[in-house]
């Protein structure tokens, strides 16, 4: 089965493609499942000594870019005798400028060949956020603990200011993006950031793309450990908010993390030290109650870290499973105009059918329970802010 993921970036598509790649990982199925991560900027043909044939994979140490026609990516996708989990960028479609002749016989060979799911938020003032922050940062994800530290540790001293000029435009890009989609795909699933990602193994099992009669498989059964908890270490591995400290009560629990007990697999001590993961999961950043689960599941969350480079290295998939890099609180605190865009967006939202104006309590309850979700507050003492 072939799954492409649609998308305007910034609504969570890189991490479902590498999270459905994984998945699908777990199944026995008739040919390999490699992951080709976006389609339009290059790929190619090459023998695979872990699959022993032919393959498509990532352009290697070649800047990623148009070198290929949209016929001549047809061409190698419908010769390779493999399965395909890949994404479209509308904007990369856009940056192209290819003939709507070649974009129509492209779109035509993706209906027939490819699971289709379209990714999309409710969101967009978040998505557009996003989009603007990028434009700092100049990284779309990322993959590891240290740059994401490193990225924003300056930025959230300084601040950033948003041009609303440029934030409506990513708004309007938004609303191209979904006509884009109804004008020329066969979707088969939608998914939506907000309804799903809390739920993203539940979503994915859900999916039309698994061999016929196969039981579906959690990640929990395959590592030891459940997606939304590495997901969660994942997260607060790079933390630096400091939300989770301020926000929860830490006077019943007096067992601090220790960092010479944290069971790191063994066999990983130089990976381990080069990621300065003791000094990460203990910082002052973190309360007691992050710092304790990351303690406690350290060593399922390595070990699934580990198993995931495996496939890198073999070209199966081209990274790893990028981080989450900011709460909707996180933005709010790191923007100086965040009230100036909530504005242009009520302004803009109103001038659009289905989009609904949002006040600052909605959005505070929102960004709240959406700390709820990454420190686990439900089952711990909170303190109101």
């Amino acid at each position: 089965m072939n799954v492409l993921v649609l998308t305007p970036d910034r609504v969570g598509s890189t991490l479902l493609q590498k999270v459905i790649t994984l998945t699908m990982q777990m199944h026995e199925y008739d040919k390999p499942v490699i992951n080709l991560h976006e389609l339009t900027n290059g790929i190619e043909r090459y023998t695979s000594k872990k699959y022993n044939q032919e393959v498509l994979g990532k352009l290697k140490n070649i800047h990623w870019g148009y070198y290929q026609s949209l016929k001549e990516i047809v061409q190698l996708l419908s010769g390779a005798d493999h399965y395909k989990v890949s994404r479209v960028a509308q904007y990369h479609i856009l940056n192209r400028q290819d003939s709507l002749k070649d974009q129509l016989s492209f779109y035509e060979y993706i209906n027939k060949n490819f699971y289709l799911i379209s990714a999309r938020r409710k969101n967009l003032l978040e998505h557009a956020l996003s989009w603007c922050i990028v434009s700092f940062t100049k990284s779309l994800n990322m993959y590891t603990h240290e740059k994401k530290i490193s990225a924003f540790k300056e930025l959230y001293k300084k601040k950033i200011t948003i041009d609303q000029e440029v934030f409506r435009n990513y708004l309007d890009k938004y609303m191209m993006y979904l006509k884009w989609v109804d004008d020329h795909f066969m979707i088969n699933s939608i998914f939506n950031y907000e309804q799903d990602m809390p739920n993203l193994e539940t979503y994915i099992n859900q999916l039309d793309i698994f061999p016929a009669n196969s039981a579906p498989k959690s990640w929990k059964q395959e590592y030891g450990i459940s997606w939304n908890d590495w997901n969660r270490c994942h997260y607060l591995i790079s933390d630096t908010s400091g939300f989770s400290k301020s926000i929860t009560s830490d006077t019943q629990l007096t067992q601090l993390a220790d960092p010479e007990n944290t069971n790191l697999p063994m066999n990983s001590t130089n990976i381990m030290n080069s990621m300065n993961i003791k000094k990460l999961i203990t910082r002052d950043s973190l309360s007691v109650v992050s710092q304790n689960f990351l303690r406690e599941n350290i060593r399922d969350y390595f070990n699934v870290y580990l198993e995931i480079d495996k496939l890198i290295i073999d070209r199966t998939i081209i990274s790893g499973v990028p981080i989450k890099i900011q709460t909707l609180a996180e933005k709010a605190v790191l923007i100086n105009n965040f009230k100036e865009c909530v504005d242009t967006y009520n302004d803009w939202s109103s001038k659009h059918p289905n989009q609904h104006k949002v006040t600052l309590q909605d959005l505070g309850q929102m960004a709240y329970n959406e700390i709820e979700t990454w420190y686990n507050l439900q089952s711990k003492p909170v303190v109101k802010p």
